[in-house]
């Protein structure tokens, strides 16, 4: 195959499964219903997904030829245990229609999204079952060594495959786990709201700096008419102004920031927990990322100079006889 030639090359692969995945009919004897069946070697997919294992809430993960494992719905809706007898049904390309029995051998907790109904059967079943002349590979996972380094990989792959095509177009399609998460597109609003808090923050540090210093001015007429009427330059008494505007953002950095990381210990020695979907007991965990602590400082010591300009701007150009006259 040539996608398993470029996998074994690529010093980034830790572990890859082939996988046969497709529809078919989950029947206890009395009842039937629909599932999603993903046929694998189980010593290949459990190096590549070694979480799955740690799903398995009953029964055993050897799936050997003739057994199934079940996700947790349908092992509940259809009232099944593992060592129990069911049929899977499935149609081919052909349109035949075949059936195998299988012994239940575990059950799989669910998960959120289309996963909940997938159940595993050994890749050798799947062959027979959907009467392959010859096993046809519906995808391949791949795990790689050093999850950071997942973009580049997936850039990577992408490029040794695109040469691959049939008829015009790509045979291999290459998709992330994110890019196939039923979540992304919530991960992604959550991260829009958050650029949008982050510029509504810079809007509310520019504001509340431009109107202390516009108050510092207005209320420092005088001592700015005397300090310009002795031989201050304005020069001088704008670059005064601006150094205040910064400072202020600067102890407000500060402050912010010490503030910050007192309620994230806080908040991780407090230990909070919370349920998520199926998962239980997931313990919040809080963390202060340097570069980012370091960018917003930036942002904020920059908008307090862009917010103190104007104030200082205005203090250097007063008449020192129209300061002195203001009461």
């Amino acid at each position: 195959m040539q996608v398993e030639t470029v996998l074994r090359k690529n010093r980034a692969v830790e572990a890859y499964s082939h996988r046969i995945k497709f529809a078919g009919m989950f029947s206890n004897f009395a009842e039937t219903t629909n599932i999603r069946l993903n046929g694998v070697y189980p010593d290949k997919e459990y190096k590549t997904t070694p979480l799955l294992t740690k799903r398995i809430t009953a029964g055993s993960d050897s799936l050997k030829r003739g057994e199934i494992l079940v996700p947790e719905l349908l092992a509940q809706g259809m009232r099944v245990k593992t060592g129990d007898a069911v049929v899977i049904v499935a149609t081919n390309r052909d349109g035949s229609v075949n059936g195998m029995q299988f012994t239940v051998s575990g059950i799989l907790s669910s998960v959120v999204g289309p996963g909940g109904r997938d159940g595993y059967i050994n890749f050798d079943d799947a062959v027979e079952l959907l009467r392959m002349e010859k096993a046809e590979v519906s995808e391949v996972a791949v795990r790689v060594k050093n999850f950071d380094k997942l973009g580049s990989f997936e850039k990577s792959i992408k490029k040794e495959l695109a040469g691959l095509s049939s008829g015009g177009k790509p045979v291999y399609e290459v998709h992330t786990w994110e890019g196939l998460s039923p979540f992304v597109n919530i991960a992604k609003m959550i991260d829009v709201m958050t650029q949008f808090v982050r510029i509504m923050l810079v809007a509310i540090v520019l504001i509340s700096i431009m109107n202390v210093m516009m108050m510092a001015v207005y209320e420092r007429i005088r001592e700015i008419g005397t300090i310009a009427a002795i031989g201050t330059l304005p020069e001088k008494i704008l670059y005064m102004y601006i150094t205040e505007g910064f400072l202020l953002g600067a102890a407000g950095s500060i402050a912010g920031v010490v503030i910050g990381a007192i309620i994230i210990i806080i908040v991780n020695a407090a230990g909070i927990t919370f349920n998520f979907g199926m998962q239980q007991g997931l313990v919040l965990r809080a963390s202060l990322s340097a570069p980012e602590t370091v960018a917003i400082t930036i942002t904020v010591l920059a908008v307090s100079l862009a917010a103190g300009f104007y104030p200082a701007y205005k203090a250097s150009r007063m008449e020192p006889v129209e300061a002195l006259r203001h009461v």
